[in-house]
Order: C-alpha cells, then sequence, then structure tokens
C-alpha cells in the first residue's frame, strides 16, 4: 500500500486499530471476529478488507507502527559520550516512554501475546533492534537471550 494515506485511510485505520485494542482488553485474541472488530470501529466489511487482509494484518500493522515509532526514538536518542549511538538496550528508554503514554494499548498488546503471530513478531522487533552480540544463537551466552527465548 502507498506510505502516504490520505486523512480518511488514516482515520480509518485509527479506529480499526482501537477497536481490536478495545476488543482484546474485553476477551481473548482468538475469540474476536473481524465482525467484532468493524461493530466496535462502526465501519464496513468491506472498509475493513480495502486496508487489511485479516485480524492478524491488523495485529501486525500495530506492532510495524510500534517499530517504526521506537526506529525513530532510537535514531534521536542522545549520543554517548564517544559520540555512538550503539548502546545494547538504547530503545528502551524510548520504549517504556512510549508504554508510559500508551498504557491501554500496551496492555492489549500484551494480551494479544498468546497468539504465535504476535510473539513471532514481538521477537522478530526485539532482535531488531539489539547488537548481534546480544542475539548470537549459541546457549545461554547472550545477556538478553533469557528473555527472548520465550516470546
Amino acid at each position: 500500500m502507498d506510505e502516504r494515506i490520505d486523512r480518511r485511510a488514516a482515520r480509518t485505520r485509527k479506529a480499526l486499530h482501537l477497536a481490536l485494542m478495545s476488543l482484546i482488553l474485553r476477551k481473548d485474541y482468538e475469540a474476536i471476529t473481524i465482525q467484532d472488530i468493524i461493530d466496535e470501529a462502526d465501519v464496513g466489511r468491506s472498509t475493513f478488507y480495502g486496508h487489511y487482509t485479516g485480524k492478524e494484518d491488523l495485529l501486525r500493522s500495530g506492532f510495524e507502527t510500534l517499530r517504526s515509532e521506537l526506529t525513530d526514538a532510537r535514531r534521536h536518542a542522545p549520543a554517548r559520550r564517544d559520540g555512538s549511538q550503539d548502546e545494547p538496550l538504547g530503545f528502551s528508554l524510548a520504549m517504556f516512554e512510549h508504554a508510559s503514554r500508551y498504557t491501554e494499548t500496551y496492555r492489549a498488546l500484551a494480551s494479544s501475546l498468546s497468539t504465535n503471530s504476535a510473539r513471532s513478531f514481538l521477537r522478530s522487533c526485539a532482535r531488531s533492534f539489539l547488537p548481534p552480540a546480544t542475539t548470537a544463537p549459541s546457549r545461554g551466552s547472550s545477556p538478553c537471550s533469557s528473555w527472548l527465548a520465550p516470546l
């Protein structure tokens, strides 16, 4: 899809995301249907499918937005004394600040982690922010391996 979307499309996507997050807070992700989402967002089925291929695509899009925001925050993070910005967990401050601003969204996203696609995407996202030394495949050698493995 075109990276630059008009305001109407952006409003629709936002309504769909908010609807999904609201529903996830009320019931299990697996039990949510497209009909539930479109009823909550007050949009038509064809409008939904004009933007997303299904609820997994809608959820993945939310994670993509999060990844984009964290990438931007990391890019604008203050540099270390030596001028580099490659702190192993340099994205974490931005992530926690973002989580503080969007508490309900994070609560909903955490609830959705019961799905394999959400866990896989979160693992991929976390690994993309970590330098290679922290995501090395050797058993237990990574300081982050203990929290990446269960994802």
